[in-house]
């Protein structure tokens, strides 16, 4: 199906798309031949990365479009699904990715919930119910992608209002895979999560890559291969943690429930032992 999708003559909307995973999505699929339309803040951003697409793009500037938008305001992003409209006819791979972290504390500030909530959660809600009932109309074999995190499945301590904006992500985009499989209409609906990826979002100050991150590209590259296999949860690794490890430690979380132990037990001094002997059990 990815490759009835992903062909010259498709539409792809990526939000977030000036950079680091977004931007790295939105290169492949210009590559493929799809006219591109990436929404960001920052017009210096947008341009530089609208340059870099019509540079890989076969039929250059005329299938790339850059507009800025915040995610967290409606209007903004129902204009941005008239523009693409007009100028490409429509929408078939929508790419949920803007996101934020500013930090957060859970007697914090409460703009950075506020702020976090609107962009990581809100933005993707947002940019679901105005693009998608388009895309339903349309007609043609489409791909949501929201971009979650590992966070919003193992919701370690420290950001508080990220973890939950990104669980909201997982259960709303497994609840929209529902719906668009009960609909009968030839739109899947996917989950992206990152492993540790080296962008803006993470580089806190950082000007190389840490061995332990993968790239953007690297990251677009799994993602495109699972997308291809049709996985729902694309559970990117990294080069410090495999699949394997991951299903450990998600496993462990749910754990908590199933075994009534305290909340967040893998930080709890009392679970260290039981929990390092989970990770280590053949």
């Amino acid at each position: 199906m990815l490759q009835s999708i992903l062909t010259p003559g498709s539409v792809a909307v990526v939000t977030g798309g000036a950079a680091g995973i977004g931007l790295a999505a939105a290169l492949r699929f210009a590559e493929a031949g799809l006219s591109v339309a990436i929404a960001d803040l920052g017009e210096d951003r947008l341009a530089a990365a609208a340059e870099r697409l019509a540079a890989v793009a076969p039929k250059g500037s005329g299938s790339v479009m850059a507009m800025a938008a915040d995610v967290s305001v409606r209007a903004d992003l129902e204009a941005l699904e008239a523009a693409v409209r007009a100028r490409f006819g429509g929408t078939d791979v929508l790419m949920n990715n803007a996101g934020v972290q500013p930090g957060s504390q859970m007697f914090g500030p409460a703009e950075n919930w506020q702020r976090v909530l609107a962009v990581n959660l809100w933005g993707v809600i947002h940019g679901t119910q105005v693009f998608v009932p388009a895309m339903l109309e349309r007609g043609r074999p489409g791909l949501v992608i929201n971009t979650g995190s590992k966070q919003g499945i193992t919701t370690p301590p420290g950001d508080p209002a990220y973890n939950v904006s990104k669980a909201g992500v997982k259960v709303f985009t497994e609840a929209l895979a529902h719906e668009l499989r009960e609909s009968g209409k030839p739109i899947t609906a996917h989950l992206l999560i990152p492993g540790f990826v080296f962008t803006g979002l993470t580089a806190r100050g950082r000007t190389e890559k840490p061995d332990a991150a993968w790239t953007p590209e690297q990251t677009v590259d799994f993602m495109m291969a699972r997308l291809d296999a049709g996985d729902f949860y694309i559970l990117c690794p990294d080069n410090d943690v495999t699949r394997a490890m991951d299903e450990r430690r998600i496993g462990w979380a749910a754990g908590d429930i199933i075994e009534n132990r305290p909340a967040l037990s893998r930080w709890d001094p009392r679970y260290a032992d039981a929990f390092a002997r989970h990770m280590n059990a053949p």
